[in-house]
């Protein structure tokens, strides 16, 4: 095969390397491994001396190239499982089929002339694989036309497919993929998605319902916890806090409850989750827009309509959605990057939890998607890409996401006070 690689820098493109090392989890576990910015990073090696990713370096590979060329159509996690299945994650990893007389190769397991295809009849033209099918053999090349397959799975002959039959697919084909020969192999992928582990990121391109599973053990665990979730003061700026102080119906509902400045209680549910009040989400869109959308068409109503139904006005958010504008971490990071939304900086899913920044970058988002593909966009559209993903739009079948909305925005017409807010246990 004549392919050998020892460091990281050898088997990605700088921009790649760069990336990556703006993941927090990659960037910890690489600092832990006695790594150094600014100098060649060492792959792993299995007891036999062959290199592979981490779980969580095959999660950032994953989450980074959907982001970038699938827009949140694909999920991280299935490429991750499949992954996990084909090659252990092994780089150099190959495969011959005596029936077929093919051989795959890389961490996706893919057949050279399939890769060609994608490049050649889809337009999959990133990497040219053609000329140098080697390059398969590189994480960031195998994942993208790894996911470029997959995704021309999931629409097979003009039909959307559930994910059973995409994943049998890519194991033995599309004749095979309901037949009992790929069943076995459907089973082992559930467990081994099931036992991914979680982490903050995502994500998955600019897209709040990007599954994001990443988060959710950590978020859950704060959510049942007081800790630093217990005080607003610990979860916004000095400056966010006199602005909220300023607001007369907050002033009036905190001073109402007890509270003292320097040392606001969230208020909490039954299981001692902390939660905004109606009156606080409508306080915070409205400062977040005022001072950095003042020129955008965006009530604070839709803001808190949509932290509404996203999150239920829980602070660390609900499930998988973080924060109470459900962003994940993938996305926000995007917005602050490429679109250059850098009023609050963002370095890791915690910051997520803070409601001034949610709420900043669930503002950031609706913009966006308010000219998406450079259309001005109709409400209809922006509200159900919020929730769906843009590419997901379809009115029938998230236009009940419309109506929810709707329902959640008469809570904010007139928000004059609370009932309840009070509850802090």
């Amino acid at each position: 095969m004549g392919i050998s690689f020892k460091y990281w820098d050898e088997c990605v493109e700088p921009q790649d390397m760069e990336e990556m090392w703006w993941v927090p989890e990659v960037s910890t576990e690489w600092f832990d491994a006695g790594e150094t910015k600014g100098q060649k990073v060492h792959l792993s090696r299995d007891p036999d001396g062959e290199p592979y990713l981490t779980q969580t370096e095959m999660k950032a590979v994953t989450e980074i190239i959907v982001r970038r060329h699938f827009d949140s159509q694909i999920l991280p996690d299935m490429l991750c499982a499949i992954a996990e299945l084909a090659s252990d994650r092994k780089l150099l990893a190959t495969n011959y089929n005596k029936k077929t007389k093919e051989t795959t190769i890389g961490i996706m397991q893919l057949v050279p002339k399939t890769a060609e295809w994608l490049v050649r009849d889809m337009g999959y033209r990133i990497y040219d694989v053609q000329e140098n099918p080697d390059i398969l053999y590189r994480p960031f090349v195998s994942v993208y036309f790894g996911a470029a397959y997959l995704k021309w799975l999931s629409n097979f002959e003009q039909k959307e497919r559930s994910e059973e039959f995409v994943v049998r697919a890519y194991k033995g084909g599309t004749k095979k993929a309901n037949h009992k020969s790929t069943l076995q192999h459907w089973k082992r992928y559930l467990s081994v998605k099931e036992s991914l582990p979680s982490r903050s990121f995502v994500d998955e391109g600019p897209s709040v319902n990007n599954s994001c599973a990443s988060a959710a053990a950590a978020v859950s665990a704060s959510q049942n916890t007081g800790g630093s979730h217990e005080y607003w003061d610990s979860r916004a700026s000095t400056e966010d806090m006199i602005e909220m102080w300023n607001n007369n119906d907050v002033a009036r509902e905190w001073m109402k409850c007890g509270e003292k400045r320097g040392k606001v209680r969230f208020s909490h549910d039954k299981d001692k989750r902390p939660y905004l009040s109606r009156v606080e989400v409508k306080a915070v869109a409205e400062t977040i827009l005022s001072k950095h959308f003042s020129t955008r068409k965006v009530k604070p109503s839709v803001l808190c309509a949509l932290a509404e139904m996203v999150s239920m006005r829980f602070v660390t958010g609900v499930g998988p959605r973080i924060g109470l504008m459900g962003i994940d971490y993938s996305t926000a990071f995007w917005l602050y990057i490429e679109l250059g939304y850098r009023a609050y900086k963002i370095d890791s899913v915690d910051d997520l939890t803070m409601p001034f920044v949610s709420m900043y970058f669930g503002a950031a988002y609706l913009a966006y998607l308010s000219e998406y593909e450079g259309r001005e966009r109709t409400p209809q559209f922006v509200v159900q890409a919020y929730l769906a993903g843009p590419k997901n739009v379809n009115l029938q079948e998230t236009g009940p996401f419309w109506l929810k909305f709707e329902q959640a925005l008469a809570n904010y017409e007139d928000v004059k006070k609370d009932p309840g807010s009070c509850t802090i246990l």
